[in-house]
């Protein structure tokens, strides 16, 4: 049978599978590694794990399914990884949850205002990104900096050890902040504003373009981000269906058919991993982790089924209980990262299961801020494709439907940004002949969750004073004297 493998190199581990033409999952495979935080609020790996990880679940998959026919690459975005004119890595990665370029976001804004930056990338600066790391790296780290000769991003690290080649693609470029989104290009404006070489970046290529072979001849695929490769493999290929992910964090994810920013910079605008369409994606950074940090504030042993089960004794609403999921921070659609967490409207018979529904709850609506946002731009959600640890939970899909007003859609198989690669690697392959084509014969769903009308009808009224909550708390919040609006 032919194999068509898929890895993401993600923050905890490579994880890989393998597919055959129609989807079905042949093998899987992970290897972990270790995250570094050397200071507060800085986060970096070595990419030397990540490439003796991708070699072992390599292994793994050929020893599990067989010869393998083509390869397809995802992984986290936005990490930097410095090189020399050898090839050799400076410094270890920073990576997208990072915190330490705050003053060069800032400084970012100042030289392009934020006007052209968004309208050139598509996006705001914010401290995940690659193009402030590089300027921080120029401020703190002058000597490592002057030896740049390349950067990658963390899946192309990979690549270029499994196949010798400097490459990227699209998708992926989007999260640098300097590439231009709606050419599909990078940006000599951005570059040049910055003061930042050209030539130390990849060539960035369609998602399904060939980008090389393995030693042994296997073609690899350009790949893309996690959360467009994710989207392919839930069958978010064109407008229409959305993407709806609850881990850790909660992503709304739409495809478009052209190539649109909101000009506030409250979603993401890149590039899709389909060859000619863009995509804008909302993130909220706790969503299954609100419910995970309350279990461990005052779960009390329960596990997440029992926890849950608790919530249903409680109406839609919770008799006016709601919950701010702005545990870390916020992105959309507040790029705030001071922004904290609240519950509000307590009173004597809120008991723990209350608080429980009020953070499914809460959570739905951050969900839903991402909606309506990307609906704005031409999103046309007209269902929900429902991935992620939360999506386990027929309680919490229930209220996630009824307060996106979406009916959403279980997938036959969620293997994450494993599987889209493993499409994009199918196409490099010649197995399809397109992304189109593999989203058709690989993605099935299997079941839906409709919204319930009375529920749906609570929630309209619980939204106005959920969206109430940040800027009145945002006011009395640490530092709010000095804070600017």
């Amino acid at each position: 049978m032919t194999a068509l493998a898929g890895l993401d190199v993600g923050t905890t581990a490579v994880k890989g599978i393998a597919i055959g033409p129609d989807g079905a999952v042949l093998a899987r495979a992970q290897a972990e590694y270790p995250l570094l935080t050397p200071r507060p609020g800085w986060a970096e790996q070595d990419p030397q794990d990540w490439a003796r990880a991708a070699e072992a679940v390599l292994a793994q998959l050929r020893a599990a399914a067989g010869k393998l026919a083509g390869i397809g690459l995802s992984g986290q975005m936005h990490g930097l990884v410095a090189l020399d004119r050898d090839g050799r890595v400076l410094r270890p990665a920073i990576l997208w949850n990072d915190q330490r370029t705050a003053a060069e976001c800032a400084e970012i804004e100042r030289t392009l205002g934020l006007k052209r930056l968004i309208g050139l990338t598509g996006n705001r600066a914010l401290p995940g990104f690659t193009a402030p790391k590089l300027l921080w790296m120029r401020g703190h780290e002058r000597d490592l900096y002057d030896r740049i000769a390349r950067i990658a991003l963390p899946k192309d690290y990979v690549r270029l050890r499994l196949t010798g080649e400097h490459a990227t693609d699209v998708s992926d470029a989007s999260g640098t902040l300097l590439l231009d989104v709606a050419a599909r290009r990078w940006s000599e404006e951005v570059l040049s504003a910055l003061e930042l070489d050209p030539g130390w970046l990849p060539p960035a290529l369609e998602s399904p373009a060939p980008s090389g072979h393995t030693a042994d001849g296997v073609p690899v695929a350009a790949g893309a981000g996690d959360q467009a490769a994710g989207a392919l493999g839930v069958g978010v290929d064109r407008p229409g269906p959305v993407s709806v992910v609850l881990g850790t964090s909660g992503v709304v994810f739409a495809a478009l058919p052209g190539f649109a920013a909101d000009p506030r910079g409250r979603v993401h605008a890149f590039c899709h991993a389909a060859p000619g369409a863009w995509h804008v994606m909302g993130v909220m950074l706790s969503a299954a982790g609100s419910l995970r940090w309350l279990r461990h504030a005052v779960g009390g042993g329960a596990s997440y089924e029992e926890l849950v089960g608790e919530a249903a004794r409680w109406p839609a609403g919770a008799e006016g209980l709601l919950f701010l999921p702005y545990l870390a921070g916020e992105r959309t659609p507040h790029a705030d990262p001071d922004a904290r967490g609240a519950f509000a409207g307590l009173n004597l018979r809120h008991d723990r299961s209350a608080l429980v529904r009020a953070v499914l709850e809460g959570v739905a609506f951050g969900l839903r801020d991402s909606l309506d946002l990307v609906a704005e731009l031409g999103g046309e959600p007209r269902v929900g494709r429902v991935s992620g640890g939360g999506a386990r939970s027929e309680l919490w899909l229930q209220i996630v439907a009824s307060a996106l007003e979406l009916p959403l859609e279980r997938l036959a198989v969620d293997e994450g940004a494993a599987f889209g690669a493993a499409l994009l690697g199918g196409v490099v392959a010649g197995v399809w002949p397109d992304v189109g084509a593999a989203v058709e014969a690989t993605v099935r769903t299997r079941g839906q969750v409709d919204p319930m009308p009375e529920w749906s009808a609570r929630y309209r009224e619980q939204r106005e004073r959920f969206r109430a909550l940040y800027p009145a708390l945002r006011a009395l919040g640490p530092g709010s004297a000095g804070r600017a609006d």
